[in-house]
């Protein structure tokens, strides 16, 4: 008999998602803590909640270029305490179920393409917003095996540095990290702000949803600094539709909480830059699965490891 359930896990720069997933790809239990330094025994730890004889394996979705493999991290620029772990064999040791590792936009795609927005889609681009910036490709209902590192496109050539070491990459600005530090920057040099109403006086507690609600509110900086972001995000966008001409993008993560600005500045950008007879056939759309298409994806990785892969 098959076993009923896997445990999939999305580790980014800000939280780690741990959730037993059914062969539907319905989340049964979830699990949410804010990422660590302790990140291995914060996974054995959550993984250990969750198991049990039903579980079938454990998928891992991880921001960073993957070594399948291999099974671990090459490089992560959100998550510099993952370097030289050795996930795969620590977790098959622990738990001695097969253990699939894959980039957490890759797995959210993964999801989005089993179970969610992407369903009705031979093709789509797939980008996470959130810390950073991720892509997944999906082509003929296929996970193609590439990194599709969107985030560390460069739109800016002599632009900001990035945490990957280049000059003027996507996430530099477009991610909910650069909007941060360009809303911290603009109140140190005495903008004024709702915001600093909001957060007291501290800079440092401002979120990306604080940006978002200060925005819907009518304050100024707060909308300058979302339009100018989504600006530079449609950028990535019409890059991404005049290179794969897709059926779809998909956009997930925390930051499409700010769709009415973010996300519309976003699609105007790209419906001038991208061909408009590509442009104009791409459907452009929320993830169904939200948070939770990381996850999802990632357990997926254990039902349909073979069936669902392709490209290179």
């Amino acid at each position: 008999m098959k076993k009923k359930y896997a445990i999939g896990m999305d580790l980014g720069g800000t939280n780690l998602r741990v959730a037993l997933v059914s062969r539907d790809g319905d989340v049964v239990k979830k699990i949410k803590e804010p990422t660590s330094e302790e990140i291995l025994d914060s996974i054995l730890s959550s993984v250990s909640s969750l198991f049990s004889d039903e579980i079938a394996g454990i998928g891992l979705g991880i921001a960073g270029l993957i070594d399948r493999e291999g099974g671990n991290v090459l490089i992560s620029p959100n998550l510099p305490a993952i370097k030289g772990l050795h996930l795969i064999s620590e977790i098959k040791e622990r738990f001695s179920v097969p253990v699939f590792i894959e980039n957490d936009a890759n797995a959210a795609a993964f999801g989005e393409n089993w179970v969610g927005a992407g369903k009705e889609f031979p093709s789509f681009f797939l980008f996470t917003l959130g810390t950073g910036i991720g892509g997944g490709i999906i082509q003929d209902k296929k996970l193609l095996n590439v990194a599709a590192e969107v985030g560390h496109m460069t739109i800016n050539a002599n632009g900001n540095r990035c945490h990957c070491g280049n000059f003027g990459c996507l996430e530099s600005y477009a991610s909910a990290n650069a909007i941060l530090l360009k809303v911290v920057a603009a109140l140190e040099e005495g903008r004024e702000s709702s915001l600093t109403e909001i957060c007291n006086g501290n800079f440092y507690k401002i979120t990306s949803e604080y940006v978002y609600r200060a925005a819907l509110d009518g304050d100024i900086l707060s909308r300058e600094i979302l339009r100018d972001a989504g600006k530079y995000l449609g950028i990535g966008v019409a890059n991404v539709i005049n290179l794969m001409s897709p059926d779809a993008v998909i956009f997930t993560g925390g930051l499409t909480g700010a769709w009415d600005i973010y996300i519309q500045e976003a699609i105007k950008e790209a419906s001038k830059r991208a061909f408009k007879e590509l442009f104009d056939k791409v459907k452009i759309v929320p993830s169904l699965l939200g948070d939770d298409a990381g996850i999802i994806g990632s357990a997926g990785l254990v039902f349909h490891n073979n069936s669902f892969r392709g490209g290179i």
